[in-house]
């Protein structure tokens, strides 16, 4: 037996309550915030339970991907998703959950080198497989194609200056 999931689509007007019509530009930008703040909240809740927040995961991924090289605080900031986030303080709360390591360099001692700990990939060996399930649940009903036009189209709109 085949069992179809219906998808209950709310346009951005029903859930902010306008009547007003809004015009394609402004709606576009309107679901790109409110969509963003969602997904920011789903993912927020998914990795409560692991007791980090997107930030420090997006730090330890950042400093996985160094593939045993250290980095510094620049070097985290620049591959950051959210630019906003305070880098120090985040690696500070990294090194204290001992996820981290800090030390200066030997050659140049105003250079800070960042390392992600054992316990750090132990961590992500953890975590990262439940939010690759909950990432492609999240994303289920839409189409391979869907995900490659919504993916075109976001970077079509970060071209503009």
């Amino acid at each position: 037996m085949y069992i179809q999931i219906l998808y209950r689509q709310l346009n951005i007007e029903d859930i902010i309550k306008t009547e007003v019509p809004l015009p394609p530009s402004k709606k576009a930008i309107i679901n790109l915030m409110y969509t963003e703040n969602w997904v920011r909240e789903k993912v927020t809740s998914e990795l409560k339970s692991f007791d980090i927040s997107i930030q420090q995961f997006n730090v330890l991924r950042i400093l996985n991907g160094q593939k045993g090289k250290p980095a510094n605080l620049s070097t985290i900031q620049e591959r950051m998703v959210s630019k906003m986030s305070n880098t120090t303080r985040l690696v500070d709360k990294l090194i204290q959950k001992n996820y981290v390591s800090r030390t200066t360099c030997p050659t140049n001692r105003r250079k800070v080198e960042i390392r992600i700990t054992k316990e750090g990939k132990q961590f992500l060996d953890t975590v990262s497989p439940v939010i690759n399930v909950f990432e492609n649940n999240l994303t289920a009903h839409l189409t391979e194609q869907d995900l490659l036009t919504l993916n075109e189209l976001l970077n079509k709109l970060r071209t503009v200056q």
